[in-house]
This record gives C-alpha cells, sequence and structure tokens, in this order.
C-alpha cells in the first residue's frame, strides 16, 4: 500500500464552462448553464438541460482533429483530460505508469442512433457505429493522448466517474501504476433524454433539487477527469498539490432499479465507509456537494441518510445539478471538481432553484462564500439499483 492519494490537476466541460477558470465564475455569479436545447437532434424541446455550448466541430477544432471518427463523449472527454494534464505538468509522460479510467454509460450512442438506420445499405459510417459502446469512447481518448499503461471504463450509472476515481485510488494503492487520469464523459442522446422522460423524473422546469416543490431533473452532459498520485511522487515531480483524496465508499442498497430506499440505506453506507477511511467524524466535514437530482425520491431518500450520518452536526449542503444539469454518469467527476474549486477558492456553490423547505428535508446552502475555510468536503454520487459512493477531499498539509 502507498502513502497518501493526492490531486494534482483537474479538468471540466460542462453547461456552465468550457474549462476551470469558467466554471469557477459561474459558480461565483450564481450561473445556471440549463436552457433550451440546442444541439440534439429531437422532437423533445420542452426539457430545458444542462448542454455544452459548444458543436462538436467546435470542440474538434479546438482539439484540431479532422476526418477520425470521434462522439460526443469522447470530444468533451479529450478537452476535459488536456486542461488536467496541462494543470499536472504532465505534457511529457515517457517512464511513467499512468491509467486512464474512464465511467460513461451512453458512450458513443449519440452517433450509432445518426447512422444505425442505414448501416446496411450505407458502410462509410460504420465506424461511428463501432464506437457505440463505452469502451470504445475511453480508447478514442486513450489514443488522442497516448501513453496509458493502463485504460479502461466503468459503467454504474449515475456513480460511474465517482466509481471511476475510486478505481484510479485502488490501482495506485495497490502499487499497478504510478499516476491515474480518473473521472467521467457523457453526451445527451435521444435514447437518455426518452429514458428519463418515460420514467417520468425529468422537469418541464428549471429543477429544485431538495425543495418541497421539485418535480424531476433536468438532464446535462459533461465531462471532467482529475490527476491522482501519491504525494511522494507529487513532491518528486514538484507538481502543485490541488487536493487529497482523503476517503471514500461504495454501497449498494440493492432496493430497487431505479428507486433509492426510503431511509438511503446504501448512502448512508457508502458516507460512513468515506469517513472511516479518511478518519474523520461527522462534525469533520465542512461542505458536502449532494448527489441531489431533483426527484422526490432522491431528495426525500438522501436528506434522510445525510440526517442519520450527521445528524445536529450537519454540514453546509448543495447540490450543484440546478447549474450543470445532472450529467448522469460524468457527475461523479463533475461534481468533485467542483469541490476543488470550493476547498481552493472557499466558496459553498448555491442550491441553484430551491426555495421552499421540504418536510423531513435538508436545508441546502444559498451562500456562495464560506464563512470559514474549507478544510473537507464530501461529494455523492448514487447510481441506479443503489450504486453508491461518497468521496471526501480534504485541504493538503504541506508539511506532510
Amino acid at each position: 500500500m502507498t502513502g497518501q492519494i493526492v490531486i494534482t490537476g483537474a479538468g471540466i466541460v460542462s453547461a456552465i464552462g468550457n474549462n476551470m477558470a469558467e466554471t469557477v465564475r459561474s459558480l461565483c455569479s450564481e450561473k445556471t448553464g440549463v436552457g433550451i436545447l440546442r444541439h440534439l437532434n429531437t422532437t423533445h424541446k420542452e426539457f430545458p438541460v444542462g448542454e455544452v455550448k459548444m458543436s462538436d466541430d467546435d470542440m474538434k477544432r479546438l482539439l484540431h482533429i479532422s476526418d477520425e471518427p470521434t462522439t460526443r463523449t469522447a470530444l468533451m472527454g479529450m478537452l476535459a483530460i488536456k486542461e488536467a494534464l496541462e494543470a499536472a505538468s504532465l505534457s511529457e509522460r515517457e517512464g511513467l505508469s499512468i491509467a486512464l479510467v474512464s465511467g460513461t454509460t451512453v458512450g458513443g450512442m449519440d452517433k450509432s442512433e445518426q447512422y444505425y438506420l442505414d448501416y446496411l445499405g450505407n458502410d462509410s459510417r460504420n465506424e461511428y457505429i463501432k464506437a457505440h459502446d463505452c469502451g470504445a469512447t475511453t480508447e478514442m481518448m486513450a489514443d488522442y493522448f497516448g501513453g496509458f499503461s493502463l485504460v479502461t471504463s466503468i459503467s454504474t450509472a449515475c456513480s460511474s466517474a465517482a466509481n471511476a476515481i475510486i478505481m484510479g485510488a485502488n490501482l495506485i494503492r495497490g502499487g499497478i501504476v504510478d499516476m491515474a487520469v480518473v473521472g467521467g464523459a457523457e453526451c445527451l442522446t435521444k435514447f437518455h433524454l426518452n429514458g428519463f422522460n418515460s420514467l417520468m423524473i425529468l422537469d418541464h422546469e428549471q429543477c429544485k433539487p431538495f425543495d418541497a416543490c421539485r418535480a424531476g431533473l433536468n438532464l446535462g452532459e459533461g465531462a471532467s477527469f482529475i490527476v491522482m498520485e501519491t504525494a511522494e511522487s507529487a513532491q518528486k515531480r514538484g507538481a502543485h498539490v490541488m487536493a487529497v483524496l482523503s476517503g471514500y465508499g461504495n454501497a449498494s442498497d440493492a432496493y430497487h432499479q431505479t428507486a433509492s430506499s426510503d431511509q438511503g440505506d446504501g448512502a448512508y453506507l457508502s458516507m460512513q465507509k468515506a469517513l472511516n477511511m479518511a478518519g474523520l467524524q461527522p462534525e469533520d466535514i465542512d461542505y458536502i456537494n449532494a448527489h441531489g437530482t431533483g426527484t422526490p425520491n432522491n431528495d426525500m431518500s438522501e436528506s434522510q441518510a445525510l440526517l442519520r450520518v450527521f445528524g445536529e452536526h450537519m454540514p453546509l449542503v448543495s447540490s450543484t445539478k440546478g447549474m450543470t444539469g445532472h450529467t448522469t454518469s460524468a457527475s461523479g467527476a463533475v461534481e468533485t471538481t467542483i469541490c476543488l474549486m470550493a476547498l481552493q477558492h472557499g466558496i459553498v456553490p448555491v442550491n441553484y432553484g430551491w426555495k421552499t423547505p421540504m418536510e423531513n428535508g435538508i436545508i441546502p446552502s444559498m451562500s456562495v462564500k464560506a464563512e470559514n475555510p474549507l478544510r473537507h468536503i464530501m461529494c455523492n454520487s448514487f447510481g441506479f439499483g443503489g450504486n453508491d459512493s461518497s468521496l471526501i477531499i480534504s485541504r493538503y498539509d504541506h508539511e506532510q
């Protein structure tokens, strides 16, 4: 087992910014990216979404990609990984054993939706059909950069990216790789939109996590990746340490295919595991970035789990999905990176859209500035089937 796992780079693309700097500005100005759907070709324009404000061609130009088959998920992932590698001073990676672990569920479905109908009659587009699955998207990102010694994908619905972070940390702790680039990417698709619509959990208006009048979620898209390594590795490279991944936990309540249990058993267990690994007490957590989807089931279940764990020591809590939309499989990484920004800039993102307290629920934060320096932040990501993950990132003590 190795020592402390630290974060030395991060990159993000979402509805509220195409990079870290833009995202911080949006968080500080309480700006939502949820709005009218523009890039996805669907008749369902009635649902607000958190769409990335770039077309596929815009992203290709930024990445200097011309004719190679690519998917929207992969393009967003490439942009986020590029920013993360640059922040971690990893433009040169020769001699390092680095894993790429990406969480996604949609994968390359955006292109297979467009081209599968003429699959047999027009084989000039069949390369896009082959890029449908999750692994193909991760391989596209790996091939663009090169130099990864291990490449793999995780698909556990909305906890995918959080579980990619956990897997990366375990690979480093186990001595399998020196470093890990971990996170997730997910684009909007018709299957995506129609699937959540069939579950009747999409809000026709701006979503309102933890609000008594909440009616569902707003789907989003985006990508985020972080670079992790041991503190010893970072010191040796002279890399700037952004934070410590001090604890994490994964659990399952196995209650239902999509719903969470009334008491939030899986969420309770994942949070307790993360606290135990970090060696922290509930009162040590300064802020929680909640899963907070805006659905009646999730927000009540998560509230109960939070109350069970934190009780009278409830820290500041907010869901940022009112600004980014629910980026599904990428959400664990998107929100972990937002937590990094909160730690670095001393901000507590507002719970956008919230107005009315829900019965027996938590009261979310509506203040951007933290009153005291943030030391420990918890980030929750909960997936269908009760696959629940919690991460804790902490301020780095340079004296250690």
